[in-house]
């Protein structure tokens, strides 16, 4: 899996790492978290769309007289994510396990009790604020939904869908892998060399390299992924709109949504250019977007326009 993965996924038991994984030729080819359970036990967790593709490619790297075993456990668990800032509240209600900071920092992964239930509880986020998901044995998933809905009353939980989900994900600039992404996009410019170590000798690592040192002898990267915002509380985004620097066209909206914590629509674009796109390529500029054949101003930014220093998720 380390040889696999852009990050070390090989760390201290109890630990969930966000990582990827790419090609010989540095493409990208799936995004996914792995979790050291213990010395010999990994779980790794991918999207509904990349699930046959994942569990085909990990087979594929095991060689004659390797002792892995790979099973997939997809149908022996149902997941449920209890995500904002009463969050820790309403689980510390349902368990013994101390759910402090100190005691289950972010990224920490550990199977504690729910009723009757032993569930797996990573913290971690996809909506940008504190947040946990959980992995319940199917035989006891009913049980559990059961207990968290009749705790939540105290701590106003309200059911939240997917649509939910990509207007927050949207607000933080978090990816979503055949969306926002995919695998003709570079690493680097997605944003995400953050999920480098390089001290793995990953697959594709030779090629991030070159591709790292090309842009910095070019003076920066020229493509990058980027958030732009409609400050118009009217005006909706969705996907395709174009976007617009001084009045030339530069790309368009990969994905969007209407963010409500930001008063106003949201969305994912890749921006092109021939010179590199630094913060004052961003901030010296007049931006507008084309939405209906109607030019309306808007903001770009490559840093997260919500929470950019992580400290909801980490409270």
């Amino acid at each position: 899996l380390n040889r696999m993965s852009t990050a070390n996924v090989d760390g201290e038991s109890g630990l969930i790492t966000y990582t990827q994984w790419l090609n010989d030729r540095g493409g990208m080819e799936a995004d996914l978290t792995i979790t050291k359970l213990d010395d010999l036990t990994f779980l790794v967790i991918v999207t509904d769309t990349q699930h046959n593709q994942v569990a085909t490619k990990m087979r594929r790297q095991i060689s004659v007289g390797d002792n892995v075993s790979i099973l997939d456990v997809t149908g022996s668990y149902c997941q449920i994510n209890i995500q904002g800032p009463q969050s820790r509240a309403l689980l510390q209600s349902l368990t013994h396990q101390d759910m402090s900071n100190a005691a289950f920092p972010f990224r920490k992964v550990a199977e504690i009790d729910i009723g009757y239930a032993r569930v797996i509880v990573a913290r971690i986020t996809y909506v940008g604020e504190l947040g946990y998901e959980l992995f319940i044995p199917t035989e006891s998933a009913v049980h559990v939904y059961d207990l968290i809905n009749e705790c939540g009353k105290q701590h106003d939980l309200k059911h939240a869908g997917l649509r939910a989900l990509g207007s927050l994900r949207m607000e933080k600039g978090y990816r979503d892998y055949g969306h926002d992404m995919d695998n003709t996009d570079a690493l680097l410019e997605v944003g995400l060399g953050f999920t480098c170590d390089f001290s793995t000798n990953f697959v594709g690592m030779e090629s991030v390299l070159e591709y790292k040192q090309r842009a910095k002898s070019e003076g920066g990267l020229k493509k990058r992924l980027a958030q732009v915002f409609v400050e118009d509380p009217r005006v909706m985004l969705h996907h395709g709109e174009v976007l617009w620097r001084n009045g030339k066209r530069i790309g368009e909206v990969r994905s969007a949504s209407y963010g409500h914590s930001l008063g106003g629509a949201v969305g994912l674009t890749m921006l092109e250019s021939n010179e590199p796109i630094k913060k004052s390529y961003v901030t010296g500029a007049s931006w507008e977007i084309e939405i209906g054949n109607e030019m309306v101003p808007c903001s770009v930014s490559t840093s997260p326009l919500y929470d950019p220093k992580n400290e909801k998720i980490r409270v």
